[in-house]
This record gives C-alpha cells, structure tokens and sequence, in this order.
C-alpha cells in the first residue's frame, strides 16, 4: 500500500488543482507534495496528475483514485468523529436553507430548549452540504419534490405564496384610490439561478387576475430572506411563503396585498438516512417539528386559494 501521507498528499492536490493550495492546506511545503505525488506515481506506475502552467489536471487514473480516496477519508473521518462523539450523543447536525433557518427555525429554538434541555444542535446553512455524500450531517430540511435518491424524506410543510409589503408603503400607495397600482411599486424577485427568477410573481399575478404589471423590472435577490428584509425596509413589494413572514404579518411589519395565495410547487422536507432514522435525538427533534408545524397551522389565516398554475 502506498504511504498514507502520499494518498492524502494526493487528494488535496486533485482536489483543489494546485500544489501551492495543497501545501497550505496540509501545513507543509508546496516541494513535499509535489514530491509525495511524485513518489506515488512512480510506485503505481501511472500519471496521476498533469501538471499545466497555472493549475494541475487530473489524468483518467488521476480521477479513479480520487474518488476512491474521498469515499475512503470519509468513512474514516465517519468512523473518527463516532469514537470522538460517544460523549456528545445527544448532538444532532443539521443543514438546512438560510431563509428558513433564519425565518422559521431559529425564532422556535428557545421552546426546544425548553422540551429537551439536554439536546444539542449543530446548524448549517451551506447549500453545497450534501447529506448522501458526507458523514458530518445527521438529517437536512430540504425544499423540493420530496425524491432525493437513497434518502428517507417526510413532509413539513406546503408553501403557500403571498404579496407583502410595509404597512406604511401600502398606505402611501392605496392613499385616494380604490386599488394598489402595482406598477407604482418595486418588485423585488427572488433568483432561483444566477441568471433566473423563480415564477412566484407571473403565479401569483396570474392568480389574482392582474395584468399589465412589468415583472422584468424591479430588485433581485439570491435569498428569499433578503427580498423579505428589502419588503419590511419599504423598498418594494414582494411574493413570500407565508410561513416565512408570518412573525411579521403578526407584529405589523409587513402587510398582505389582496387576499389572495398560490400554492407553491415545491415544500420543506425532513430529509434522513435509511439507517438513522431510529437515532434518539433525530426522533426528538422530528416529533418537535411536527407540534411546532401544527401550532403555525392553527395560526394561519384564511385567504382565497388560487387554482395551481401550470408550468
């Protein structure tokens, strides 16, 4: 076998594409990598790395043995983090999406502390955290379709898309008029790719039977919970789940235009292993999640429910 310092000399290198990362990574010279990787292309007898003028490029093999090694340094980092953690059994690590963690998740945290005293969290919100590939997450809330290959998933909750802005905002445009002329106002959008909004604002003004709104101009964010923020900060007006904004609709920070809601396409999900799902602290924190979603349903307020736009 080769030597343990060359295999992760290796994988640092293949994985960021430069010797120089690797040697900062590794706490060492960038000479002592590039000479490991030397080391364990000769003993295998295959090019692992093409070295380029500014970056390194993984050779067939190069990539073969890449993909062994982090599936291998994730098992023993797995394996690792288990003997670590015998005495932090009540941990639980989450991912989740920063909106609903900021929005939904974090305000309910004080009433689990007081359920379960004795339960802790770890809280992620990096959206590349994968759960199928890494060992560090113990479940996810996820918003899709509810398929996610190899995974457990159990609905949390619909959305349900609103039109909101600051009370003050509201006033000011509706002041002398029968109706708020939308195009009066500042769309605030929300990015679901660099270069694309989601349809939230066609949906919903599809279903409240307005037309001749220009929803190409106006704000875009690449977080719902920053066009929320832009909506409280009377800079325009937005479409948010109502879950999100429920807090404020409350408190009278924002407003609902219309009484009107769309069903969204996508929901929240609790996402899990197959084989963990019987882990005492991932029980706890799922059957909270459950009360606390069943309390928010006793709190939502009716409105006209539009048919489910086609896309």
């Amino acid at each position: 076998m080769p030597a343990l310092n060359a295999l992760k000399a290796f994988e640092v290198a293949g994985s960021t594409g430069s010797f120089t990362r690797a040697a900062e990574l590794l706490n060492v010279t960038q000479s002592a990598v590039s000479r490991q990787v030397r080391q364990l292309e000769e003993q295998l007898g295959e090019s692992l790395l093409e070295r380029r003028h500014h970056h390194l490029e993984l050779t067939s093999a190069g990539r073969v043995l890449l993909r062994a090694l982090h599936q291998s340094f994730d098992k023993i980092e797995m394996t690792v983090r288990g003997i670590q953690e015998k005495n932090h059994a009540n941990r639980l690590r989450i991912n989740a999406p920063p909106t609903f963690t900021s929005r939904w998740l974090l305000p309910r945290l004080g009433r689990l502390r007081q359920q379960h005293p004795g339960l802790e969290l770890s809280i992620t919100t990096r959206l590349q955290d994968s759960l199928a590939e890494t060992s560090t997450l113990d479940c996810a809330i996820r918003f899709g379709d509810g398929e996610w290959d190899g995974l457990d998933s159990s609905l949390l909750m619909h959305e349900r898309h609103i039109a909101v802005c600051s009370p003050s905002l509201y006033a000011r445009e509706l002041s002398g008029q029968e109706e708020i002329d939308l195009n009066r106002l500042t769309l605030l959008h929300v990015l679901a790719k660099e270069d694309q909004r989601y349809l939230t604002w066609k949906h919903w003004l599809d279903a409240a039977r307005i037309s001749g709104v220009d929803t190409l101009s106006g704000y875009e964010f690449d977080l719902l919970d920053l066009a929320i923020r832009a909506a409280i900060d009377g800079l325009g007006i937005t479409i948010a789940d109502w879950h999100m904004v429920a807090g404020e609709l409350a408190c009278g920070q924002l407003t609902q235009v219309l009484n009107v809601h769309v069903d969204g396409h996508q929901s929240y999900w609790l996402v899990t292993r197959q084989e963990q799902t019987q882990i005492p602290q991932l029980q706890i924190f799922s059957q909270w999640l459950q009360e606390e979603l069943e309390l928010a349903r006793r709190h939502l307020e009716p409105s006209t429910a539009a048919p489910m736009p086609v896309i």
